[in-house]
């Protein structure tokens, strides 16, 4: 198959591990899953339209029904998920119940009487505005939104929703009325049927049994059937026993369908936009962002179950068109109905076949049961409602309760984070609690991005540069080392965490003459951290500090990112500006020494050989004895002196210009200075040449052969003697300047 097929199939969905069915099949299990969640179904309608008190199911469970067959079969036309199965969820439902507490709210202050068509139609256009913010997103590639929203915000909404459906049940399982219980509150409960509670905490009960039981079966239908059938039971064996009311007649008339009911009353309709407005544009905005976000959750989760990938732009899009429609025709808010793709699954049923045949099984289910709909007991159906909210309650967080001990502070903020967004979406509504949410999630990632951009401080006393200097540059540089500060960074270097470092430059010790900013692990660079090392500079120049940036080679990400903003890519910058932290701590020591002309020239200049680590004590006659012995060899800027894994034939002695120690691709082991020797190791253990050894400028080594060593151990053993010391006590030296630092980065 060519790959462009493939690339189509993979964005379509269409993948080998997703479940395939044919078409009978997969409407018969349509048909199962909309009559084993047609309980969650009614009981989100009536929760939608709980504010309206008794008239909720009437104006509840139509919108419900016309959710799950207008906007889902327009949903599933246009979607490319295995299973494109909408309708109401909980999060939206209870969003609309706020909105529909809000319209009665907004109409009492201002006089005017109850107008079950001003509610539907304000209702209507909030879910039409769901549609075209979805469209929006979709046109704006907003699709991946629930990748962006930190999971506490998430935790802490889906389980404040949880603790709101559970409290909206409060009222039917005591057979009380939503009004008598917002006036009295607690003093209601001395109204309350116990029978009612019984029987609903019962169907919750056996609900819960179900699904632990028997995890496959219909669980919530069941519950219901049981529910009903305990409720027909006791009314005819108990007469006398309250058992609380049922959901009663559903038609409503005057305000179905939505939107299009304008044309009866266009006067009261278009005032009702108007007067709600502001609470109709922040119910739709956020309406959209909960839809889409738990759309995309639901999405996400059955990818990952069957290994299927949806097309994230299409589904949100066919999403938007299908809320928009089904504005029009009073539906409430749809999403993808996870519980419904769940039961469809799980009765064998896969693709639009399986979508289209619970549309269907939903018209008929209307058409034909609207009576027996209505005699359900609100008692029962809070019962199953009551098992939706505790489902709900977000186990990510159970997680992190029971491992707030161990988790340390990460875990503990995490929890504070849910626990303030769970509370103000149930004190204040479902967009304060996001809002806060989001607000102090930010915040706390701003916090952690400053703590966390410092990785690691230290001194070049405890990482010194690979550069071996001559024993009197080394010896002097062991304390003034300490003037160096080392500044490890990591993550992102933006505008809430670059004044970290002026916070770090202004303890800087005293004596400081160097500071180096070790760039390497920096994901990110933004205007901000740029203008922040700018200033930086600046500040650290009038205290007599300079400022080294490592980590920055020419094809690194963090040059091109701070080549716009920095002016100091001239010749200032060029030698501020270095590709690894080695280089720039060396250049740091390299200015220290320069700034002590009694000091041997550290890099490039000329040394006598008399003067160097393998001449130490030898008399004018050992020199001149020995010079025989050596073979003087001149260096061209880059030129190979040996190559590893050749033999080591013999010691070198570095009298001018430098020479490093490399890998293969270019890596630095070590640089020596005139004065210094090199290539002793392999020379005595005879194992070969441990790296490549490359002039840095022009340089001039000495070479003395093994071969010229066994015949100064004949003829002068004493001087040879004196030479083996000597490059001991070279190689005790760089042990010792390790060892040192070492214990330096220790403490």
């Amino acid at each position: 198959m060519p790959t462009r097929e493939l690339s189509l199939r993979a964005r379509q969905g269409a993948v080998d591990d997703a479940p395939q069915t044919g078409w009978p099949r997969a409407l018969l299990g349509g048909a199962i899953g909309a009559v084993v969640s047609v309980a969650i179904v009614l009981t989100l309608g009536v929760v939608a339209m709980s504010p309206l008190g008794a008239q909720a199911a009437a104006f509840g469970v139509p919108a419900a029904f016309a959710t799950v067959i207008v906007s889902a079969a327009l949903f599933a036309a246009g979607s490319r998920s295995l299973i494109p199965t909408g309708g109401p969820s909980s999060a939206t439902a209870l969003i609309v119940a706020a909105m529909v507490a809000r319209l009665l709210l907004e109409d009492s202050a201002a006089g005017q009487d109850f107008s079950a068509l001003r509610i539907v139609v304000a209702v209507a256009a909030a879910v039409m505005l769901m549609g075209l913010f979805q469209i929006a997103m979709a046109a704006c590639g907003l699709a991946r939104l629930a990748r962006f929203v930190p999971q506490p915000v998430l935790a802490g909404f889906m389980t404040g929703l949880a603790v709101l459906i559970m409290l909206v049940q409060l009222p039917p399982l005591l057979a009380l009325s939503p009004e008598i219980w917002r006036e009295q509150g607690l003093q209601a409960l001395a109204a309350a049927q116990p029978g009612a509670l019984a029987l609903g905490m019962g169907t919750a009960a056996l609900i819960w049994m179900l699904a632990w039981r028997a995890p496959r079966a219909p669980a919530a239908l069941l519950g219901l059937l049981a529910g009903v059938a305990a409720f027909q039971l006791a009314r005819w064996a108990l007469p006398g026993v309250a058992l609380g009311p049922t959901l009663g007649a559903l038609d409503a008339p005057l305000t179905l369908p939505g939107l299009l009911s304008l044309w009866r009353q266009p006067a009261a309709g278009l005032g009702a936009l108007w007067q709600h407005a502001p609470t109709i544009a922040l119910t739709g905005g956020l309406l959209a962002l909960i839809g889409t976000l738990e759309s995309m959750l639901a999405f996400r989760a059955t990818d990952q179950q069957f290994g299927t990938r949806h097309d994230q732009v299409r589904d949100l899009l066919a999403m938007g068109l299908a809320n928009l429609a089904g504005g029009l025709v009073g539906a409430l808010p749809m999403v993808q109905l996870r519980a419904r793709t769940l039961a469809i699954l799980q009765a064998g049923g896969s693709g639009r076949a399986a979508a289209y045949g619970a549309v269907a099984t939903s018209a008929l289910l209307i058409a034909a049961s609207g009576d027996a709909i209505a005699q359900l007991p609100q008692a029962v159906l809070a019962g199953v409602m009551l098992t939706v909210g505790v489902s709900l309650v977000d186990r990510w967080s159970l997680q992190l309760l029971r491992r707030r001990g161990a988790g340390g502070p990460a875990v503990r903020t995490s929890l504070l984070i849910v626990a303030l967004v769970c509370t103000l979406t149930v004190w204040q509504g479902a967009a304060a609690g996001v809002m806060a949410g989001m607000l102090v999630a930010t915040v706390v990632f701003v916090r952690g991005m400053n703590r966390s951009l410092l990785r690691a401080r230290c001194d070049a006393v405890a990482q010194p540069s690979r550069r071996v200097y001559a024993p009197a540059v080394e010896q002097w540089l062991q304390t003034a080392r300490r003037r160096v500060i080392i500044l490890e960074l990591e993550g992102a270097l933006f505008f809430g965490s670059a004044e970290r470092l002026s916070d770090e430059a202004d303890l800087l010790p005293a004596e400081t003459r160097f500071l180096v900013l070790d760039l390497r692990r920096v994901s990110a660079i933004d205007d901000s951290g740029a203008m922040v090392l700018n200033q930086l500079q600046a500040r650290l120049a009038r205290r007599g500090i300079s400022l080294l940036l490592a980590g920055l080679g020419p094809a690194s990400v963090q040059r091109r990112q701070l080549q716009p903003f920095l002016d100091d890519d001239g010749a200032k910058g060029a030698g501020n500006w270095f590709d690894d932290c080695d280089h720039a701590v060396e250049s740091a020591e390299r200015r220290l020494v320069d700034a002590h002309p009694d000091r041997v020239d550290a890099v490039g200049g000329t040394v006598p050989l008399a003067q160097s680590t393998l001449m130490v004590g030898l008399t004018a006659a050992n020199l001149a004895h020995l010079a025989r012995h050596l073979q003087p060899q001149r260096l061209q800027a880059g030129q190979h002196l040996f190559e590893e894994g050749d033999a080591g034939d013999g010691v070198y002695v570095l009298t001018q210009g430098s020479v490093s120690l490399v890998s293969a691709n270019g890596q630095r082991y070590a640089s020596f200075s005139p004065a210094t020797i090199f290539g002793e190791l392999a020379m005595l253990d005879g194992q070969g040449r441990s790296a490549h050894a490359v002039a840095d400028i022009d340089s001039e080594v000495f070479l003395l052969t093994r071969e010229a060593l066994a015949t100064l151990a004949d003829t002068d053993p004493l001087l040879c003697s004196q030479l083996y010391r000597n490059m001991a006590v070279h190689l005790a030296g760089r042990l010792r300047v390790a060892s040192l630092a070492w214990r330096s980065a220790a403490a």
